[in-house]
């Protein structure tokens, strides 16, 4: 039986990639690797937890040991990298946290791969995600395409456009075998509530405010998380060895007109007389290093290995909002912290 670990699979896109590959590959045996830090949440895997064919290991990948132990006793055939910290925010006020995870983190499951496979390397991969923000902004119009040049604006992407150029690095330097994606803004079920969209279903429901940066004239490409997820089974299963694929959704938006058309959803779903949500928008000071504008052109990814989006932005919004709507608990109990009694829970019995 194949072996493919997944970092970061407790997380928000790590959950929905763990699901797909033990739904769909009985025959491969899923190790879920999650530090279970703030965003990182079991509940968001707890249906899979019976399968056979998969298997949580709680652990950090700066761990330099931890890494290097594990590879040796489990033998992986295959990494997919999504653990990450991720949050721009948090990454101004922190950025050494995300050097210790994002680069150092990524070098030791780099470092760990190619000791184990370094007798032979066929049938393997070590495929990294990544994300748009690596190469800038787009302040002049045009699209990011897989060789627009890197120009990272804050610690978080410059921590992940770091990691992108170790990943190619090793395959250049070692023959190790990558794949490399980068993909725009995602959405959808499980994402922590520290980003826009549960954040802002969030304070709709509590009656808080919409905080909105500047002017909300940002514009972001945004990308349902199941068909991201799809993508990362494309790519790990058809991608070519040392190729960077672009994944976009083809929906761009001004954060403005988002969440305006969040604010009207809302207000249908919950009674509200239209535009009561949108008198919650407060405008506050634009974040630093604030890029102007992302879009990704999916071309590649596409015409090469044939994978599309399949839900367009209002379709994905208005599914996300009912996910959120219809658990409650669930929201209720990450951003109350409570949810992290479950861990203990977890561990007292397994």
């Amino acid at each position: 039986m194949r072996k493919i670990l997944i970092t970061g699979g407790a997380g928000f896109i790590g959950s929905h990639v763990v699901r797909l590959f033990v739904n769909n590959y009985k025959d491969t045996q899923i190790y879920n690797l999650d530090a279970l830090t703030y965003a990182g949440n079991l509940e968001n895997v707890d249906d899979l937890k019976d399968n056979k064919n998969y298997k949580f290991i709680k652990g950090d990948i700066t761990d330099e040991k931890f890494i290097f132990d594990l590879f040796q006793k489990e033998k992986f055939d295959g990494v997919i990298h999504l653990a990450a910290e991720s949050h721009v925010d948090r990454s101004i006020k922190d950025p050494i946290s995300f050097l210790k995870t994002n680069i150092i983190g990524t070098v030791n499951l780099l470092n760990a791969a190619k000791d184990s496979w370094q007798e032979d390397m066929n049938d393997k991969l070590f495929y990294h995600i990544s994300t748009d923000e690596v190469y800038g902004s787009l302040d002049n119009g045009g699209f990011f395409i897989e060789s627009t040049s890197y120009d990272p604006q804050s610690p978080y992407s410059a921590s992940k456009a770091s990691s992108d150029h170790f990943v190619r690095a090793y395959h250049n330097t070692y023959g190790l075998p990558v794949v490399i994606s980068n993909c725009s803004n995602n959405y959808g079920p499980n994402q922590f509530p520290e980003k826009l969209i549960p954040l802002f279903i969030h304070n709709i429901k509590t009656g808080k405010n919409l905080p909105v940066y500047g002017s909300g004239e940002n514009i972001r490409d945004w990308l349902y998380v199941v068909d991201h997820a799809r993508a990362i089974d494309t790519v790990y299963h058809k991608g070519k060895i040392g190729e960077t694929y672009n994944i976009g959704g083809f929906n761009e938006w001004t954060n403005i007109d988002l969440i305006k058309l969040l604010c009207s959803i809302m207000d249908k779903k919950l009674g509200n007389k239209l535009g009561t949500s949108e008198k919650l928008i407060a405008y506050v000071k634009d974040r630093a290093g604030h890029d102007l504008r992302y879009a990704i052109d999916s071309t590649k990814i596409s015409e090469e290995l044939g994978w599309k989006p399949s839900l367009q932005f209002e379709e994905g919004l208005e599914k996300t909002i009912d996910w959120y709507l219809k658990n409650e608990a669930w929201l209720e109990n990450v951003t109350s912290g409570s949810y992290r009694k479950y861990y203990e829970e977890f561990y007292e019995t397994n």
